[in-house]
């Protein structure tokens, strides 16, 4: 005999509660009242017998219960939306979203990404560009790029991108003499985004450390520091990943033959269970094989 479901209103309402983990994001998600998504988390829990949520001030945390069911209960309703998209009309595109820093929107991903939409114009791709590093099934991302060392818990993770910081500024800021030398760059203006202490440390290995690396203008992201260096305002420390375009065009050089190798990396992540959709494993397909890491494949993307 089989267990009898609990309403589907209080299932909704606790998947989306655990995905924002806040009820006033899931009452507005639902188009009800905070109050009502309250009582519906409420009367799954007394169906089920268990505490799903840790109720602490000013937020919401999910207990081991709410953990384990959430994720079963997460797959069910995106294969329900799935299956209802498909229902409405083949003619809709499917949404895949993408999370990655700004900077690395800006500089690498958006310049490329009409080559993906134009083998692929079935798919939607959304780009959730923050700072923060997001919980991917949480804030319903497929795939996401982080900068940093390769291991995340619970995802798989592929190198995508080498990092190497490179010293770049605009021709005009060097004038006739397209050269530098570490020397030089004490009589330089310098260019920082977020993470001041690169200039110090690629000073100190570059065996300059008697420069003041904290001297010079700071920006809020690398993508302000690289505008700042094409308008000729600075020598700029980025990661050569990110302005290979630029460099190519010639609007940036990097004057410095030497770079300062990096055992951080831009990775692709993602959960296993993500490939299972086949456009997301063509929209991984792709971002490898633009970034040099895997060959591009003959089949057609969808």
């Amino acid at each position: 005999m089989s267990m009898a479901l609990p309403p589907l209103a209080a299932l909704r309402a606790f998947e989306a509660t655990a995905r924002h983990l806040s009820v006033t994001l899931a009452a507005r998600e639902l188009n009800v009242t905070p109050g009502a998504v309250s009582l519906q988390v409420k009367e799954l829990e007394s169906v089920l017998g268990l505490a799903l949520f840790l109720r602490r001030p000013r937020r919401l945390i999910l207990t081991a219960a709410g953990e384990e069911y959430f994720a079963t209960l997460r797959t069910a309703f995106r294969m329900m939306r799935e299956a209802t998209a498909q229902m409405v009309g083949s003619g809709r595109l499917e949404v895949l979203v993408l999370s990655c820093t700004p900077s690395f929107a800006t500089q690498w991903l958006v310049p490329r990404l009409s080559g993906f939409e134009a083998q692929a114009p079935g798919v939607d791709v959304r780009i959730s560009a923050c700072n923060r590093q997001v919980d991917l099934a949480r804030d319903g991302v497929d795939l996401a790029v982080r900068h940093g060392f390769g291991r995340y818990e619970g995802l798989l993770s592929e190198r995508l991108l080498d990092d190497q910081l490179t010293p770049v500024c605009s021709p005009q800021l060097l004038g006739q003499d397209a050269g530098l030398t570490v020397a030089e760059l004490a009589g330089l203006p310098l260019l920082h985004d977020e993470h001041r202490h690169d200039w110090p440390l690629w000073l100190a290995a570059a065996g300059a450390g008697q420069i003041d690396g904290g001297r010079g203008r700071v920006f809020v992201d690398s993508n302000g520091a690289i505008e700042a260096a094409k308008a000729g305002l600075g020598v700029a420390l980025v990661r050569r990943s990110l302005v290979r375009r630029e460099l190519a065009e010639g609007c940036l050089l990097a004057p410095l033959a030497q770079g300062v190798a990096s055992d951080l990396a831009y990775y692709l992540v993602y959960p296993a269970a993500a490939l299972e959709r086949p456009n997301v494993a063509l929209l991984r397909q792709w971002l490898l094989a633009e970034a040099g890491r895997a060959p591009p494949s003959d089949e057609p993307l969808a």
